[in-house]
């Protein structure tokens, strides 16, 4: 039997707030619908990536700003770079044994890393 993960759910206080800024971070926005007043959900998905964060309205109880995920990039300074030029306060490269960092946040404080594990490019 294979499972995937599939969607990450994010509390969010402005759904429109938000989509323009992981559509910035370069997340394609895969599905925005209101299905009925006090409903909404936005689905959007990181490029190249087989799982993605839905948020909106009357969709989670998750609060905002309670979610901590990590992306994955075959290239931390690009990965970083890019942050940087969307505007973003995003850290400097924390080099670690089993991996680089970098670390960022949304407007309500949903927290992400950036990982690069230097391991799995060794054949780049």
């Amino acid at each position: 039997m294979n499972q995937t993960l599939e969607v990450a759910f994010l509390g969010v206080s402005d759904v429109d707030v938000s989509k323009d800024f992981y559509t910035r971070a370069g997340f394609n926005p895969d599905h925005d619908s209101v299905v009925h007043e006090g409903l909404r959900f936005v689905q959007m998905t990181p490029p190249g990536s087989g799982c993605s964060i839905a948020f909106g309205e009357g969709i989670t109880e998750v609060v905002p700003g309670g979610a901590h995920l990590m992306l994955c990039a075959d290239d931390i300074t690009a990965a970083r770079q890019h942050l940087l030029d969307a505007g973003f306060d995003v850290s400097e490269v924390d080099v670690q044994p089993w991996g680089h960092f970098v670390y960022f946040s949304d407007p309500d404080g949903n927290r992400w890393n950036v990982q690069y594990l230097p391991h799995r490019h060794t054949n780049d």
